[in-house]
């Protein structure tokens, strides 16, 4: 008697579709086929782990994991199934359940290349760079040719701070293959920050060169040489930036850079306006370090922000009444709220051209209410000549300061008095003061 199951080739041939659409990057395609694959013949442990690996493509590793975890008491010694399973986990932001999958994945074989690259990769998001870069170190050995593994140890080397290192690592993969534009990108970072502004400026062109971002990469090549500077960051570097950054954000900013920009303009604000203030929106509000210090004088604090890590952050705090994700000059265009106070602290840095976000505040405060802000100065070249014609600057920091000048001239134009300028340092980088212009506008 044959023991083949009934259905076992319209099964084959639905598996074998699957397979070809999920190679062609048609998941929803590869879903239905290995869904009519189980159909015929179910608990097959390489269709569960397929149909698996698709759903985590279709952006649903929570459908994914009871099928691995069906697959995997069928069969444990299921590699891919500990790969995916690490996947999905990793995505749902379980990390230490996605780094035992991991580790058993690297039981059944311990020179596996992918499982050593999800565990480098894993281990940076994880923070834990140094194990990341043994793990690397493991993976480039058993593969010196392998350009994500160069990738990925060149990371945890940056975070690190081991910055030549990094660069070499860069150069290696780059050897590897000089075509892909992401390292050029990141090996410019570097170079940028070891100071070598003319290398970083050539590698940002090679990355444009070979397809990279052009927005981005102009980006920061404009913040090198001052030249095609757009009139604001890319939304979506600063999206990521900060959702990368949410985690650490607090403790960095303030005990790392000494940042203090949030308690200076907070703190001087009720001896310019009110005392005590019926709404107010925390424009850029970030992981909430306004929130809690406006909430002590207003009646309803709200929130906008562009990272949504960020967002949830600040939404730990429960001091705020709304929080919305969204840009800040679509956002004060959009919305119904009125304030009486609008505050920002340490955001125009991302944003050149203030125009669009004074229009916005405009349309929101009430008369008399106070528009107040903070600044990174640009008050003067950098040969310390007066820069009196300049309105804003993309600085080498991929940071924009702003002049006075120009400041008050958006004032005058959009309705509203200036109150009061503090000069004062907002934070510090490689242990200089940034120093800063804080200001507090009336609308009259």
């Amino acid at each position: 008697m044959s023991s083949t199951p009934p259905h076992f080739e319209e099964a084959k041939r639905a598996f074998l579709a699957g397979i070809a659409h999920y190679e062609a990057g048609s998941f929803p395609e590869a879903r239905s086929s290995f869904e009519e694959a189980l159909l015929l013949v179910p608990g097959r442990v390489s269709t569960l782990g397929n149909l698996a690996a698709t759903l985590i493509r279709l952006d649903d590793p929570q459908a994914a994991l009871p099928l691995l975890e069906q697959a995997l008491a069928t069969d444990p010694a299921y590699l891919d199934a500990w790969l995916h399973r690490s996947e999905a986990l990793a995505t749902l932001g379980r990390h230490d359940d996605a780094l035992a999958s991991l580790d058993s994945a690297l039981t059944l074989k311990p020179d596996s290349v992918p499982a050593l690259y999800q565990r480098s990769v894993l281990l940076n998001t994880m923070g834990r760079h140094a194990e990341s870069l043994a793990a690397s170190a493991r993976l480039v050995a058993r593969e010196p040719a392998n350009t994500d593994g160069w990738a990925v140890r060149a990371e945890a080397l940056h975070r690190l701070e081991r910055l030549e290192d990094a660069l070499r690592a860069f150069d290696t993969l780059l050897e590897i293959d000089p075509k892909q534009h992401r390292p050029w990108s990141q090996r410019a970072g570097i170079l940028k920050d070891l100071g070598y502004r003319e290398d970083a400026a050539a590698s940002f062109r090679q990355a444009i060169a070979l397809g990279g971002d052009a927005a981005l990469n102009g980006y920061f090549l404009a913040s090198l040489t001052g030249e095609g500077a757009p009139a604001t960051a890319p939304p979506g570097y600063v999206e990521a930036l900060f959702d990368d950054y949410a985690g650490l954000f607090d403790t960095h900013l303030v005990n790392v850079l000494g940042y203090k920009a949030h308690s200076v303009l907070v703190g001087h604000a009720q001896a310019v306006g009110k005392k005590h203030y019926r709404a107010a929106l925390d424009l850029g509000c970030g992981t909430g370090l306004c929130g809690p210090l406006v909430k002590a004088f207003a009646d309803r604090v709200d929130g906008v922000d562009l990272s949504s890590k960020m967002i949830a952050r600040a939404g730990e705090l429960g001091v705020y009444s709304s929080l919305v994700q969204a840009d800040l000059a679509s956002f004060l265009q959009g919305t119904d709220q009125r304030y009486d106070m609008v505050l920002s602290a340490d955001v125009f840095i991302y944003v050149g051209a203030l125009e669009a976000v004074f229009a916005g505040v405009e349309r929101v405060l009430e008369p008399g209410g106070l528009f107040c802000f903070s600044v990174e100065r640009a008050e003067q070249d950098e040969d310390g000549s007066a820069g009196a014609d300049v309105e804003y600057r993309l600085m080498p920091s991929q940071r924009y300061a702003h002049s006075l000048h120009y400041l008050r001239a958006l004032a005058a134009s959009h309705g509203f008095r200036v109150a009061d300028v503090l000069e004062q340092p907002i934070r510090e980088e490689q242990k200089k003061r940034v120093e800063g212009f804080f200001v507090y506008l009336l609308k009259t």
